[in-house]
């Protein structure tokens, strides 16, 4: 049913790669969302809790590298351990704290001086906007649904991401303690499309602000576009949300690979929450970005 609004959507529908090293570990933990362009002029689309990320991750290392220098001072120290106990607390460094991101925007342009990010006050919702490239790396650009009257329950629409953090083309270098990218391994990650049918508008303030989902979004769906048979944008992949069906069982007796045992359940439906098709065009309105409808 999708085939082909795929093939047109994937046009302009790119992958962020991001490598993440937490404190007191060496490993590399991968992580993919996504991002969509709306025009030819290099601005693109995305969810604010991905920007947030992209924007903090030079202030997040900063810290870092502060208080590196701080607990240099105080190592040969006698007390070092207290006193490194202290650091930790003043630069809010505890297990499992990120202090290193680094992000690669797949696909995107050639080359950027400056990365411009702009995000919606109440939604979530980003403009990201490359600037100082030479070519663009990615064909054609989103066009929007122009009557949102026909988001209606019952609806099928189909969403686009990179869940799947399949690159490898990263390590941890020991020699400068840092995590990094490299010119060996694999440099992409699989696309993958889910579809469902709307099952209800969300609002706020009574305003339509979201669209959601039958089923869920993928975590690294986060800003991908959702989109008809015929390739036209209504929203974007936000959020997953989790509604208590209340068909619970506590402590019940039944039979698993031929033994009794007592289980408990408590059945959740995950259904996809997305940013409306109208919320996003008003953005790009109010930000003076050049957007097309169909």
């Amino acid at each position: 049913m999708f085939v082909d609004a795929i093939e047109r959507i994937d046009l302009f529908t790119r992958p962020l790669h991001s490598i993440v090293r937490l404190y007191g570990h060496n490993e590399v933990v991968p992580g993919s969302a996504t991002l969509f362009f709306v025009n030819d002029q290099g601005c693109a689309i995305t969810c604010k809790h991905v920007a947030e990320l992209v924007a903090k991750a030079d202030s997040i290392y900063h810290n870092y590298r502060d208080f590196q220098g701080a607990r240099r001072d105080v190592i040969r120290e006698k007390d070092a351990a207290q006193r490194i106990s202290k650091l930790e607390v003043k630069f809010k460094l505890q297990s499992e704290t990120i202090i290193r991101v680094r992000n690669s925007f797949v696909g995107c342009v050639d080359q950027y001086k400056e990365l411009s990010i702009d995000m919606h006050p109440t939604q979530d919702l980003a403009l990201v906007q490359f600037k100082g490239y030479n070519r663009l790396l990615y064909g054609s650009h989103a066009t929007f649904l122009g009557d949102s009257s026909r988001i209606k329950p019952g609806r099928s629409l189909c969403r686009l991401g990179y869940p799947f953090p399949e690159f490898t083309n990263f390590r941890y270098n020991a020699s400068v303690d840092d995590i990094e990218w490299t010119a060996e391994g694999r440099v992409t990650s699989p696309r993958f499309p889910i579809d469902g049918i709307v099952t209800r508008l969300l609002s706020e303030s009574n305003d339509i602000t979201g669209i959601e989902m039958s089923t869920p979004g993928l975590r690294g769906q986060s800003g991908g576009p959702l989109f008809d048979t015929n390739g036209l944008i209504y929203g974007m992949q936000s959020a997953t949300r989790h509604l208590h069906l209340g068909f619970d069982i506590e402590d019940r007796e039944v039979l698993v690979n031929g033994r009794k045992s007592r289980v408990s359940n408590y059945p959740f439906l995950n259904v996809g929450q997305c940013v409306h098709v109208d919320v996003i065009k008003a953005f790009l309105r109010e930000r003076g970005v050049t957007y097309h409808e169909g």
